[in-house]
């Protein structure tokens, strides 16, 4: 095992070996331009807000394009108005929100209620759009004036709602309506006219560019962003990464960067906490149990699978502390409020050997052959893998320690690392027997994360969530009524998701294991002032994550200052 000075030498000489940071294109002036890395993986190819998958590769098509009619403070639990400069509940089934005034396309056209109708009644002309499922309980949305007027059937669904009023982005009526079908919901919508504090300015194989749009609204509400340009790099590895950031040539990186702890200990990358966990919550990585298969069908075999994982071992080994373990209700402190820690004391799990055997034995599992591995009840042996992708090195060392902890109590667990398209087929058709998924981001509400557990019903292919197939009527039930507790009834959600926390902590169908970071590792020596602990009015996330930049990320550009003005 090397000491900890051997592994920051290696990690600091390799990366800085592997620099060669951006290729040759256009250079810009350093005091004017931000460059950032982290959330491109592949060469820019639309500027269409609702493609959600490709937007990981043209990130800022929502944020700094696109906007939405609110924003949301996750750490601060706090909506802001946007485009929407207010939003209330007229009535139990009625929403208005008054749209901003003085508010512009970049063509000049001005930005007014009848584009955010518009858009919102796109959800009930295109199925294919992912808030389509809203037009299950709206009846209508209409401009009038400078209002919109939000009408729901009987039961609306106010947990979902809300939650589209920060990740709807809205388009201009007068470019949009004259789009086909195929262009409005898969198009890529190249030359694209937002409202935004950045406009599209070129692109190239490896990078996205955005220019400051000097006429935004937001510069008398919110501030100017510092930033003239941003530069949104993709490198060919994390080690070209790391050592552009080392040297200054990128400021702000939300790669996983292997090492960052000792980095940052020795004043080379700053990071948001100055020590472990060193970065924000940003997601729950859980172990999907595939419940159509043998053993984990059977709640006590997956209940002494939770109690064998050694969750603090893939902290300090997988993650070198960066992340810490996960509450066993998968909740992120964001959503503290929401765990019911009587349900946790009395049904929750601690990394525990001794009581993961005495569960197993109890069920009837025992090693029948004396090969140090338990068989099942029936006698059969039990054969499994835990899976992740090829090259996800962090979860590779993972599901690493899932076997080692299994094979400790005698379960004979196997880590296996299929290419990204095998593990994908295999997560969807539930073909696989154990595997990460981390898809529930930060979010106002507990329903966004069961709804993607919990998803239902149950389908051949389970596409956004539930990917184990984990089939319980009751526990629905109980993620349906969460939908529909209004979001200003606090005691009304934490009562349903202590029902929800009940079940799931006694049936274990999936098991929370550690809370991935906000991996975010800045350089200093062109701009200054990163979001760190304790700083946060209102809340700043310094991510280029799609989906963050209404979670306060556009308002970290805004504060920034530069080192040597």
């Amino acid at each position: 095992m090397w000491s900890r000075s051997k592994r920051f030498v290696s990690v600091l000489v390799i990366a800085l070996l592997a620099f060669g940071a951006l290729a040759v294109g256009q250079v810009y002036d350093r005091n004017e331009t931000l460059y950032v890395s982290g959330a491109a993986w592949g060469p820019p190819n639309d500027w269409n807000p609702f493609i959600t998958w490709s937007k990981a590769n043209t990130t800022g098509t929502i944020g700094y394009l696109y906007e939405t009619l609110f924003m949301y403070d996750p750490l601060n639990d706090e909506f802001i108005p946007f485009l929407a400069e207010s939003g209330e509940w007229v009535s139990d089934t009625a929403y208005e929100i008054t749209i901003r005034d003085g508010v512009m396309w970049t063509d000049g056209t001005p930005l007014t209620a009848e584009d955010v109708a518009f858009t919102m009644n796109l959800g009930k002309d295109y199925a294919a759009l992912w808030f389509a499922p809203m037009w299950n309980y709206v009846i209508n949305v209409v401009a009038v004036g400078d209002v919109v007027r939000f009408d729901f059937t009987e039961e609306p669904l106010y947990q979902e709602f809300d939650n589209n009023l920060y990740n709807i982005p809205i388009v201009p009526k007068h470019i949009w309506d004259s789009k086909s079908e195929a262009d409005i919901t898969g198009g890529a919508n190249e030359n694209p006219i937002g409202s935004g504090a950045y406009m599209y300015e070129t692109h190239s194989s490896d990078r996205n560019v955005w220019l400051r749009n000097d006429n935004w609204w937001g510069n008398d509400v919110f501030g100017v962003p510092a930033p003239k340009r941003i530069v949104d790099a993709r490198f060919s590895s994390n080690s070209v990464a790391l050592g552009s950031v080392i040297k200054g040539d990128v400021d702000l990186s939300n790669n996983f960067l292997p090492g960052i702890a000792t980095l940052a200990e020795k004043g080379y990358v700053k990071t948001y906490f100055e020590g472990a966990p060193f970065m924000q919550a940003a997601n729950t990585a859980v172990l999907f149990l595939n419940t159509t298969k043998k053993p984990m069908d059977d709640a006590a075999f997956r209940r002494a699978l939770a109690y064998a994982i050694n969750v603090d071992d893939i902290v300090r080994v997988a993650y070198a502390n960066l992340v810490s373990a996960a509450s066993p209700t998968g909740l992120l402190p964001s959503l503290a409020k929401y765990d019911d820690q009587a349900v946790i004391d009395e049904l929750g799990w601690t990394y525990d050997p001794t009581e993961a055997a005495r569960i197993l034995a109890d069920a009837g599992y025992v090693d029948v052959d004396g090969d140090g591995y338990v068989e099942a009840p029936d006698g059969s042996a039990i054969a499994l893998e835990v899976t992740c992708p090829f090259g996800w090195t962090d979860w590779m060392e993972s599901i690493a320690v899932i076997s080692d902890s299994a094979k400790a109590v005698g379960i004979n667990i196997e880590d296996v690392t299929p290419d990204y398209g095998s593990w994908n087929t295999a997560l969807t058709n539930q073909t696989f027997d154990m595997t990460l998924n981390n898809w529930a981001n930060m979010s106002n509400t507990p329903w966004t994360l069961y709804n993607l557990l919990f998803n239902h019903p149950i389908k051949e292919i389970m596409g956004s969530g539930n990917f184990g197939a984990y089939d319980n009527q009751e526990l629905f039930d109980l993620v349906d009524a969460l939908a529909a507790v209004p979001t200003t009834d606090l005691a009304g959600m934490q009562a349903v998701c202590s029902d929800i926390q009940r079940i799931m902590l006694s049936e274990v169908p999936m098991i929370p294991l550690w809370y991935n970071g906000l991996w975010a590792q800045y350089s200093d020596s062109v701009w200054t002032n990163w979001p760190v602990d304790g700083s946060n009015d209102p809340a700043r996330l310094p991510t280029t994550w799609s989906g963050y930049w209404q979670l306060g990320g556009l308002l970290t550009l805004i504060e920034l200052e530069l080192a040597n003005p």
